[in-house]
């Protein structure tokens, strides 16, 4: 069954789409159907019109500060990526440098999070499609290296569970959905909104097969503290015996913090860290879709996760959900690395970061808005409206921005904070400090017209969305 979300619900599928008469060359149809195959071909450059102009309503990508996703690349990169369309990652037989990059990239990772050995080669982990792919990797092995602990014990398996901040991305709640783990949340509470050592350690229990600290929430850009976590773990296996391993969501901080944040420890030098994921295509600088995740070491990660394959060419090891995927998002992340080096890569954090703070501080002296974060984490902040206005909400403010071009979400945070509506921005490459004022000029000139309101326009709120759920899946 297709899944709708908005445009072309309850319409005909025999709705005819009409091709402008200066779009079409002679002898092709003047109308094609707009969801079966048409009858026949037509020249390419009227598909391409036709196609082009479909997507001329979509947001500008540069203007969208709600996702975290790389919206600009320099042209060297998106050359490479064009050069790499036709090459399936999967393939190593048959594209061997693309598979060395990979390695290379991976290698280069360990390094930079410390893994405990890492002049290893290769190091222990891969490219997937993005965080959420790594993300179910890094859960399978936490569970299987649980499962392989308790039945060398004689103990029963049939319910493992993973603690986790309320607060985690979508992609935690699929895992334990998918793969029949039962999640484990901390709420947030009072000015808490994200896990913390207490709460971590209140959930575990002897079917726990981790805990995930995110570095970097979604909700407000903040990092959970990885080393106060894992130490109360520390604590709680001397009191009780049990050994909890801890999985890092730094799904953006992982690619934040090493750069600007070095004496942060949250990495492989904590030692009840057992692996970490990362989007490459978030702050490693890198269109989507490629991810990272890496182990430990070997021990980390159970031989049965990973196949053999020698059907394309030569015997391979593959660790992957999917079979096919191109290899140009991995090209660009090792042009990325080769590219800017340590030095370029904490040039371009620093300013994201010192944009996403001049920012902040600017909106909090506009007079309506409390800030819940400042950026001087992850380059992203929440802020919220102060109590004493009652005319217009966060989602008036949003709408209006989108007016501009401006797309600055608007929500409310999960359990037990659902009281609490927010807006926030992701500063990312490319959102400079003339872009900020930009963004800036036109909230100030926003702001008047919203203080007219007599009434707040609730907007999607008030039809029960779950903006909540659809904040996470970003």
């Amino acid at each position: 069954m297709a899944l709708h979300v908005h445009g072309s619900v309850g319409r005909e599928l025999t709705e005819q789409l009409s091709i402008h008469p200066m779009f079409t060359r002679s002898g092709e149809a003047t109308s094609v159907p707009k969801h079966r195959l048409p009858a026949g071909a037509m020249d390419p450059d009227t598909a391409y019109q036709i196609v082009h102009d479909h997507l001329m309503l979509d947001g500008n990508a540069r203007l969208n500060l709600a996702t975290f996703v790389t919206t600009w690349m320099e042209p060297e990169a998106d050359r490479l990526m064009a050069e790499c369309l036709d090459k399936n990652m999967i393939d190593k037989d048959e594209y061997p440098q693309t598979a060395e990059l990979e390695l290379r990239c991976v290698n280069m990772l360990a390094e930079l999070w410390n893994a405990p050995d890492n002049s290893v080669v290769p190091a222990v982990g891969c490219s997937t499609i993005g965080s959420s792919e790594a993300a179910m990797f890094a859960g399978l092995a936490l569970k299987r290296r649980w499962q392989q602990r308790r039945r060398a014990a004689g103990a029963d398996t049939a319910r493992p569970n993973l603690v986790m901040g309320i607060n985690v991305q979508v992609c935690w709640d699929k895992f334990c959905n998918y793969f029949e783990v039962e999640p484990r949340l901390a709420p947030m509470a009072g000015e808490r909104f994200h896990l913390d050592a207490e709460q971590a350690v209140s959930l575990c229990d002897e079917n726990t097969i981790g805990v995930v600290a995110v570095l970097g929430s979604t909700f407000d850009g903040s990092y959970e503290p990885v080393a106060e976590i894992a130490a109360a773990l520390d604590d709680l296996q001397s009191r009780t015996g049990l050994d909890i391993p801890v999985h890092v969501d730094g799904a953006s901080g992982g690619m934040m913090a090493p750069f600007i944040d070095p004496d942060l420890e949250w990495d492989f030098r904590v030692p009840r860290v057992a692996s970490i994921n990362t989007s490459g295509h978030k702050y490693g600088l890198v269109y989507p879709g490629v991810g990272w995740v890496l182990w430990r070491d070997a021990a980390a990660l159970p031989e049965e996760l990973i196949f053999k394959v020698n059907y394309l060419g030569g015997e391979m090891p593959t660790l992957a959900l999917n079979f096919s995927r191109p290899g140009g998002q991995v090209v660009a992340q090792y042009y990325t690395f080769l590219r800017l080096g340590r030095e370029g890569f904490r040039q371009v954090q620093q300013e994201c970061r010192d944009n996403a703070t001049y920012m902040s501080a600017r909106i909090a002296e506009l007079g309506p808005f409390r800030l819940l974060t400042r950026g001087d984490e992850l380059p992203v902040f929440a802020f919220t409206l102060h109590d004493d206005v009652t005319n217009y909400s966060v989602f008036d403010v949003s709408a209006g921005l989108r007016e501009r071009g401006w797309q600055v979400p608007a929500y409310t945070f999960p359990a037990n904070r659902q009281d609490l509506a927010a807006l926030r921005i992701v500063v990312r490459n490319g959102t400079g400090r003339e872009m900020a004022d930009l963004l800036l000029d036109d909230l100030v000139h926003l702001l008047p017209r919203l203080q007219r309101q007599a009434e707040p326009i609730r907007g999607a709120d008030s039809k029960g969305f779950d903006h909540a759920t659809a904040q996470r899946k970003t």
